[in-house]
This record gives C-alpha cells, sequence and structure tokens, in this order.
C-alpha cells in the first residue's frame, strides 16, 4: 500500500474515536436534550402568567395556558433530521470507475468524467480496488412547509376557560434558529468487478435556539392589567416578555450501509479503446441501503429507527457526459420521534420514494461538471400551516399554527465540480438549491469533500 493508503489507515480510526467520544453540550446543562427544548421554554405544563387580583381578597396565582404548540412541537423534531435524510449522503462509489479491457484482460477507466457527487452512477470500482471519501456540509434551515421559522404563530389558551365565555389567551411569535453540521467518511470495496460494498459513517453536530415572544391579548379581563401579567426582572408588570431557551449536540448519526451490483450493459462495443472501452454503453444496477439507527434520536442526531431501501440505476456513457438515473423506495422503522419524546412513546416513520436525475461532463481531463435534480415523496408525515384563531368571545382571532398528515414532494437541483488534483485523488465542491417549500429546508446547502481511490 503507498504512502497515501498507510496515511488513510492512520486517520480513519481516529476520526472515528473522535466522533464516538462526541457529547452533548446544552446551555441549560443537566439531561436536557434537543427534542424537548419546547417543552423546557415556558416552564412545566406550559406558559406561566402571573396574576395578583384573580382570587379573593387580591391574593396570587399563577395561571397556566397551553398549545398545541408544545405537544405538537415534535412534528418540528421529526422535520430536522428527517431532512438530513432526504439530502442524500455523498456518493460512495463515485470517482474513477474501471472495467477490464476484453483484449488484453487489464482494468482501464470506464467513463471520461469522474462521476456525481450527490448521486450514483451504474458502474462500479473494479475488483479489489478501495475508494475513500470525506465530505462536509452545512445545512442552516429557514423554513418549514414555507412558513419562516423565524416567525411561527402560536396561540397558548386558559386552563379551564369555559366555551361560551371570555377568556385572555397569549400569542406568541416564535423563532426556531437549528443549524447543523454533517460530516461524512465513506469507503467503497470492489469486492468483485460487477459489485461493491459501502459505509457512509456520519458525523453530525446539531444547533438549536428558541426564542418565544409572548403577549397577552385581553380578551377576557380587558383593561384590567392585575388580572395576568408578565413580571420582569426588576419586579414590573407587561403584557409581553421574551422567552429563550438554547442546546447543542454532536456524535455519530445513522451509518448507512450499501451493496451495489452492475448486472447488465446494453449497447456496449466490443472493440476496446484506451479510455473509451464503454462509450456508448449503458449500465444498468441494482442494490440496497440499510440504515442503522446510531444516531441519537433524542439530540436529533438521527431518526432513531432503521430503515431499508432497495435502488435502481442506469447510467449512461455518451463519452465526456455521462447521465444517470436513480430510483429507490425507503421502508423505515419505528422512533420517538415520530412518538413523543416526552414519554418516550413511538410512532412510525414515514416511507420515501425517492429519484435522481441528473450528469456529469468531462469538461477537461481533470475537471468534471456535475449536475443533479434530486426529489423525494414523502408518505403521511406531518404538514405545517397557519390558520386562524377564534376566541372564546366569538370575535378575536389571531394566527395559529396547525398540524396535519399527508404526502409531500421535496425537489432540490445541485450543481458541482469535481477537480483531479493528483492521480486518483479528487476535491469536490458542490452547492445544493431547494427547488420547492416541502419539509424543514435551507435555501443553500454547500459541500467540500475529497475521494481517493488506490
Amino acid at each position: 500500500m503507498n504512502g497515501v493508503g498507510r496515511m488513510l489507515k492512520k486517520v480513519v480510526p481516529t476520526a472515528l474515536v473522535m466522533a464516538c467520544l462526541s457529547t452533548p453540550a446544552f446551555a441549560q446543562g443537566g439531561n436536557d436534550t434537543l427534542a424537548t427544548l419546547i417543552l423546557r421554554i415556558y416552564g412545566p405544563g406550559g406558559l406561566i402568567v402571573e396574576s395578583e387580583a384573580a382570587l379573593p381578597g387580591g391574593g396570587t396565582h399563577s395561571a397556566h395556558f397551553n398549545s398545541a404548540f408544545q405537544s405538537e412541537f415534535t412534528k418540528i423534531n421529526l422535520a430536522l433530521p428527517t431532512q438530513l435524510l432526504t439530502v442524500p449522503l455523498p456518493s460512495p462509489a463515485s470517482g474513477a470507475t474501471y472495467t477490464t479491457d476484453p483484449i488484453t484482460g487489464i482494468p482501464q477507466r470506464s467513463t471520461q468524467s469522474w462521476g456525481p457527487i450527490l448521486s450514483d452512477r451504474a458502474e462500479t470500482i473494479g475488483k479489489g480496488r478501495y475508494s475513500f471519501g470525506f465530505a462536509y456540509q452545512h445545512f442552516n434551515f429557514s423554513t418549514i412547509d414555507g412558513l419562516d421559522l423565524d416567525t411561527l404563530p402560536a396561540v397558548f389558551t386558559h386552563d379551564g376557560a369555559a366555551p361560551g365565555g371570555k377568556a385572555d389567551v397569549v400569542t406568541t411569535v416564535n423563532a426556531i434558529d437549528a443549524n447543523t453540521d454533517r460530516f461524512t467518511t465513506f469507503f467503497t470495496y470492489g469486492l468483485h468487478n460487477r459489485i461493491d460494498l459501502s459505509v457512509a459513517i456520519p458525523v453530525v453536530a446539531t444547533h438549536m435556539t428558541i426564542t418565544s415572544l409572548a403577549t397577552i391579548q385581553r380578551v377576557g379581563t380587558a383593561g384590567n392589567t392585575a388580572v395576568h401579567f408578565f413580571r420582569d426582572a426588576a419586579g414590573g408588570q407587561g403584557d409581553t416578555m421574551s422567552f429563550t431557551t438554547t442546546g447543542s449536540a454532536q456524535g455519530i448519526g445513522d451509518i448507512v450501509l450499501r451493496v451495489k451490483g452492475r448486472f447488465a450493459e446494453l449497447g456496449c462495443a466490443d472493440v476496446a479503446t484506451a479510455g473509451q472501452a464503454d462509450l456508448g454503453c449503458t449500465h444498468l444496477a441494482a442494490g440496497a441501503n440499510l440504515r442503522l439507527p446510531t444516531g441519537d434520536e433524542m439530540d436529533l442526531l438521527g431518526v432513531g429507527g432503521p430503515g431499508f431501501g432497495p435502488f435502481f440505476i442506469a447510467s449512461f456513457n455518451l463519452g465526456k457526459v455521462t447521465p444517470h438515473v436513480n430510483f429507490a423506495y425507503e421502508w423505515n422503522g419505528d422512533s420517538v420521534l415520530a412518538g413523543d419524546p416526552a414519554t418516550g412513546e413511538t410512532g412510525d416513520l414515514p416511507n420515501q420514494f425517492i429519484y435522481t436525475l441528473g450528469l456529469d461532463v468531462g469538461v477537461t481531463e481533470a475537471l468534471t461538471f456535475v449536475f443533479d435534480i434530486l426529489g423525494r415523496t414523502v408518505f403521511d408525515a406531518a404538514r405545517l400551516s397557519v390558520g386562524t384563531f377564534t376566541a372564546l368571545d366569538g370575535v378575536s382571532t389571531f394566527d395559529n399554527i396547525e398540524f396535519e398528515q399527508g404526502n409531500f414532494n421535496i425537489a432540490d437541483a445541485a450543481v458541482g465540480l469535481k477537480f483531479n488534483a493528483y492521480r486518483d485523488l479528487l476535491i469536490d465542491f458542490n452547492v445544493l438549491f431547494k427547488l420547492n417549500d416541502n419539509g424543514m429546508r435551507a435555501t443553500v446547502s454547500p459541500l467540500i469533500g475529497i475521494e481517493y481511490s488506490f
């Protein structure tokens, strides 16, 4: 093995040990987790508002206001790690691919480009060959189902309010600052000229801050500010108050195992020409991904349930241009994120149909341009929208977040470059753009990575 190979044998185990030793860190300490962040922002049971005039004799009490936003926040918990799954891992079997020259029996490059970044092609890397890669991706989430994460409305209602009567409500404008960094190490081994085995090991760092600006809407108490108020640090009373909670976590995400088998070639030439043995050839491959629930779902590092996804790939060698299509269906198991993180109750993770259409172009011998359209249909998943809440007086209305189940499609475009820096060492640059607003989304997600084959 050459010097680069020996270096990788030292670096990779060290990186994995560091990932295993990663631990969560929270601003509030203790056993808090990111999945229960919204439950902690207002205190036990709901948003607490003080009162000095609600009891006989002017005594004091604390009035609880509750909202579906708290109990249903698990939908947002699930949206974040699920969105990480809807952004594909970097292809573990890209870079240089080889076939055996039918005349000389010597392995040779099968394409004139260096392959895709976030999708895959049907060609395999060759028997006995290894491929190693590392990629860094950053996600700064800004919307969920088209709603701005900085301005999510939620109405809190008073406990014990009687229908037909008048009761104050508390309106809130909630800002969720969520960002994730994903560091993915991937390996591929050519078990056979037609079979590749791969593993992708992500290390995830997630940070979330929730800020809620609460306002007492005096539907029932009118001008009586002694009934229901917020008390500030100086002891003053007011109708508004800002609440904030924050947390961070880092560690291994959900590991993916993959097997890919190239099973057919259509329209391939029998005559070998150096570097172009497969010119005009259509390659077909199939395989499966197995996702292991190794990421801590309570810290939103993984989805908390296993996943299995058979896939089909077709790629077309047109010389410097190599189009490809990918299709897959992913079955997912149960997770507490799809249930209730507060109680530990589990629910079904949504299944997904996945497709990719793209091409890579060998601009020069060293430079490849990559373009992909990536889509996923998510089945029976939670959707968010803004509706209208009508207070008990029948007149006052306020914006309020609503949750419903349904199917939706996530669409992205990816544009990237691969640069052959030295021999089979590649440097990858890629930018992912959202094409629609479904799901929890970042407008732009950059990627930088390296690949090496030997």
